[in-house]
């Protein structure tokens, strides 16, 4: 693809912005976009989990360190849960060695020191880009795998243990939030808000989308999908069933 803006970079790429503060998150993405890049914002961990899960993937993430909730060094391995392989760069506003060390050992390809020059930030990525080789690509990966448990959207079914299920949208968008969010409790009023928009304040519904997926996707196999009574759901392995 050609740029955009005069004298920047020469390819565009979608980026996934993490950043809680919205004054840099509104600048860097109008400076991104004036680049010619695509850019979804973030200003939290979980947010970042949602948008990097929307088709078609980032090709990179720019990851503030300091975030509400987790870190964003935490961030990292959960985003390469869904996008194996994704290029992060980090915004810190830690310089010393001993943060950098810690950013590079979580993963992060690059870091960018607060306060930084949107000059350097886009040299930055490109580099990160060009280093990778993800510069410019067209990603449209749509699954998510956790355990023995995948999800392809494109092929509308899911697979455990390589065996096809067939689900119905509803079933899949569903599983889908329950996957993102692996090894975290969701209250069914949070899946009544992601998974239907808020459309129905029934939350029977949602118990009933629940029972039609275990049906498919635990019958046969240690259960993923638990029960938290009183707070809501989660999708992860016994301790017994971890290998």
């Amino acid at each position: 693809m050609q740029q955009r803006g005069p004298g920047n970079t020469s390819t565009a790429a979608r980026i996934l912005l993490v950043e809680d503060d919205p004054n840099i998150l509104e600048l860097l993405t109008a400076s991104l976009e004036l680049s010619g890049h695509t850019v979804r914002g973030a200003a939290d961990a979980d947010a970042a989990l949602a948008a990097a899960a929307a088709s078609p993937g980032p090709d990179i993430a720019l990851v503030d360190v300091m975030l509400p909730g987790r870190s964003g060094l935490d961030l990292i391995a959960e985003l390469r849960t869904l996008h194996p392989g994704l290029p992060v760069l980090l915004l810190t506003a830690r310089g010393s060695v001993e943060d950098r060390v810690r950013g590079l050992r979580a993963g992060a390809d690059d870091y960018v020191t607060k306060p930084f020059s949107l000059e350097e930030v886009l040299l930055r990525l490109q580099a990160v880009l060009r280093r990778t080789g993800t510069s410019g690509r067209a990603q449209e990966e749509t699954s998510l795998r956790y355990a023995d448990l995948e999800l392809s959207e494109d092929a509308h079914e899911a697979r455990r243990g390589g065996v096809p299920i067939r689900l119905s949208r509803t079933e899949l968008a569903l599983l889908r939030y329950l996957m993102i969010n692996a090894g975290r409790i969701v209250s069914k009023t949070q899946i009544l808000d992601r998974v239907w928009g808020g459309e129905s304040g029934d939350t029977r519904v949602v118990e009933t989308y629940i029972s039609y997926l275990r049906r498919k996707i635990d019958t046969r196999y240690p259960p993923l999908i638990h029960t938290v009574w009183g707070v809501g759901y989660t999708l992860r392995l016994n301790a017994a069933d971890r290998s």
